[in-house]
């Protein structure tokens, strides 16, 4: 357990450690490691070991750290020219996405951007695009252990064996919640969809023209996610798009552009690039609806109404968020909040936005229903939202019985992470290493 501990102490560091070397820049660098065409100094190492010692308090008399970094790091660089060899693509649009989100904590913990680039060393340019490229690697690096673990399974033999034998370090259960959520949007006012209208329809004007698409989507789309990009939204599972968007898009033949769209975000011009049978590769253009003067009071009433009609017994809340909620991941599975590549239904408290956490604690019951809410998140438009808690599990020892499921994900990730080490050692086999003493 402890080299798993040691493994996310090294992960949650990516888009930091390009950015911490000023930081001990006085200190005598030496090369510890050469990796094929590329090496990695000792301030590298000494960086990422101060930070994990800071965010993890319960390693910090652990003499092997420094050495487990090194690993980690020579394993990130092997797998990387394995990437290359290999092809491997990644959607870049979600690295560009993250990378300003980080880029954005990042700025807020000092008073100005003079500040952080002094203490950087670099302009704001260069410390956006250090944690892009970190991204971008740690990016490479998952999609290739999770084409090792793809189809990889364990019985329920090896799941007891594995408890068997790590049962005095597997940690306590802390407590977990089961959340349903129903989302509403205030209404469009019949200016601000017609403008909308009339903008999108000049676009698909120049697009029938002869424009590229990709140019009109970096200069007019409002979708801030792919705009940039030229509107591509990389491949994208069935089932992740609104039904309206979806719809629209797979009955799209590859290379064509559709008509316009309206979702509740506004209206869109859709282009297919290419098509498998469970994913498809589109970019769009997004001209919004201006909610900023958008009526609340018809959503407080209507969720009102819903919640009055479940706590009366007269619907269920399942039925509800089907057919009204707003946010179609949810919707899908009765308003269930799951958190995202996951398929519990149950989350840690924590992994929730701090204003859900304070509406959750206020729900001490199973089957309790919150009022009308008005949420603000980080981004994106403000939405009222009204929230079940269907089950709070307490902190707990695991129950190898009770506990069957989380107990076979950490059986199925040490067996991975077996696969994965015994796939490391044949690919350094393939690949020139060289370490020194750190």
């Amino acid at each position: 357990m402890k080299k798993v501990l040691r493994k996310a102490a090294l992960l949650l560091l990516v888009g930091y450690s390009s950015l911490q070397a000023p930081a001990i820049a006085e200190v005598a660098d030496r090369i510890v490691a050469v990796v094929g065409n590329e090496v990695i100094f000792k301030s590298e190492i000494d960086t990422r070991e101060l930070m994990a010692r800071m965010q993890y308090p319960q390693i910090k008399q652990d003499k092997g750290l420094s050495r487990s970094i090194l690993d980690g790091l020579i394993d990130q660089k092997i797998i990387l020219a394995k990437a290359k060899i290999d092809s491997v693509s990644i959607d870049e649009n979600a690295v560009v996405s993250m990378a300003s989100d980080r880029f954005r904590e990042l700025n807020a913990k000092f008073t100005s951007k003079a500040e952080m680039e002094g203490r950087f060393g670099k302009s704001s340019a260069g410390i956006l695009e250090g944690i892009r490229q970190e991204l971008r690697n740690q990016q490479l690096v998952d999609t290739l252990r999770r084409k090792k673990s793809a189809g990889v399974t364990v019985s329920y033999d090896e799941v007891m064996a594995f408890f068997t034998a790590n049962k005095s370090q597997i940690p306590q259960i802390p407590e977990e919640v089961s959340v349903s959520q129903i989302v509403r949007f205030p209404a469009v006012s019949e200016d601000s969809r017609k403008q909308a209208l009339a903008t999108i329809e000049r676009i698909q004007t120049e697009l029938k023209g002869g424009a590229d698409f990709g140019v009109l989507a970096t200069q007019y789309s409002q979708d801030p996610g792919s705009a940039k990009a030229g509107g591509d939204l990389g491949f994208v599972r069935k089932g992740q798009f609104i039904p309206s968007f979806e719809n629209a898009a797979y009955a799209l033949k590859e290379g064509k552009i559709s008509d316009v769209v309206e979702t509740r975000y506004g209206y869109h011009l859709i282009q297919l690039l290419s098509k498998e049978p469970n994913a498809i590769h589109a970019r769009h253009i997004l001209i919004a609806f201006e909610r900023k003067t958008g009526d609340f009071s018809g959503v407080t009433q209507q969720l009102n109404s819903l919640r009055s009609d479940v706590m009366n017994g007269k619907q269920t809340f399942a039925d509800m968020a089907k057919k009204y909620s707003e946010d179609p991941v949810s919707a899908q599975l009765g308003g269930l909040i799951i958190l995202g590549g996951s398929s519990k239904q149950t989350l840690s408290p924590a992994a929730l936005r701090p204003q859900l956490q304070q509406i959750i604690a206020t729900l001490k019951n199973s089957g309790d229903i919150s009022e009308p809410r008005k949420i603000d998140p980080p981004q994106g438009e403000p939405f009222y939202a009204i929230f079940r808690l269907n089950d709070r599990l307490p902190a707990h020892t695991l129950n190898p019985e009770k506990d069957y499921a989380y107990l076979e994900e950490l059986a199925l990730a040490d067996k991975n992470q077996q696969i994965f080490n015994q796939w490391m050692q044949q690919l350094r086999k393939e690949v020139y290493v060289r370490i020194s003493d750190i």
